[in-house]
């Protein structure tokens, strides 16, 4: 009887679950109340797309990939020419500099094609930020005076454009500046690291990675990641597409979006081993 009073006087948080502080801390769910449907495609929250990387797709180009995330399909190539920009012109050092288009037929209504000069303002950015990424990873120095051409054109367009290129543009990079070392135009290899991109977001309530078309333009949230090797975030890009979102769903989208391109990582080095 004793043993008995005294099991029924146990205090409730004995007989509680240990509970994860960090999972508490930024209001994370424990468990999963039931499990999570796949999505239209088959593929749980955390997978990414059918990946690929087609090297030497070019022979007119140094370095030449046909990347695939899924039905997203972008020809990134890499050239060199010499000289730099008048900024940098006396002063030792190379540039990289990038353009990224789509091509009319690449989404199901025909896009104009940019002409004179003129891109529309999403163009603009995102070679922006397809250049500053390569160059995050690049030293310069060891170009000499040369600028590197990145391009990016966007043959069918399924979500995910601005991070395929950025991936496949990595391959790209690596393929031009093996060439250029063959050619002994380097004082040293350039690359301080490894570049990769995905996207993730939240698409009714759940957080997703990889986003394709379907998905991207109902999400309520949209972010694009960009990584290096070090596990070093070179960019963050991200916004509210309906309803704002709390730092808990910002916290978990970062983690599943660095699980996922530490994947690509591995599907970049296994496409540049094989020969």
């Amino acid at each position: 009887m004793r043993i008995v009073k005294k099991l029924l006087r146990l205090r409730t948080s004995e007989l509680r679950p240990r509970v994860d502080r960090t999972a508490s801390r930024y209001n994370l769910p424990l468990e999963s109340p039931e499990p999570t449907m796949p999505r239209k495609d088959g593929r749980t929250p955390a997978d990414l797309r059918p990946i690929r990387f087609e090297r030497r797709f070019l022979k007119t180009a140094p370095g030449s990939v046909l990347c695939s995330f899924g039905d997203t399909r972008v020809l990134c190539t890499a050239t060199w020419v010499d000289g730099v920009p008048p900024f940098l012109q006396n002063k030792g050092q190379g540039w990289l500099t990038a353009e990224y288009g789509m091509l009319p037929g690449s989404t199901a209504s025909r896009k104009q094609r940019d002409r004179n000069g003129k891109l529309d303002g999403r163009s603009v950015e995102i070679q922006r930020l397809i250049g500053r990424a390569l160059r995050a990873v690049t030293d310069l120095t060891k170009l000499t005076e040369r600028t590197l051409w990145i391009d990016c054109d966007v043959l069918q367009a399924d979500g995910g454009t601005r991070t395929a290129s950025i991936t496949g543009a990595y391959v790209a990079l690596v393929d031009c500046l093996k060439a250029m070392e063959r050619g002994r135009v380097l004082r040293g290899w350039p690359l301080k690291a490894q570049l990769g991109a995905v996207s993730v977001g939240l698409v009714d309530g759940e957080v997703r990675c990889d986003l394709d078309y379907a998905e991207d333009s109902q999400a309520d949230a949209d972010v694009n990641l960009v990584m290096t090797g070090a596990g070093e975030f070179v960019e963050v890009q991200g916004a509210a597409e309906g309803a704002p979102f709390k730092r808990a769903e910002l916290a978990a989208m970062l983690e599943m979006g660095e699980a996922a391109i530490q994947r690509i990582f591995e599907l970049q080095r296994a496409a540049l081993e094989a020969g």
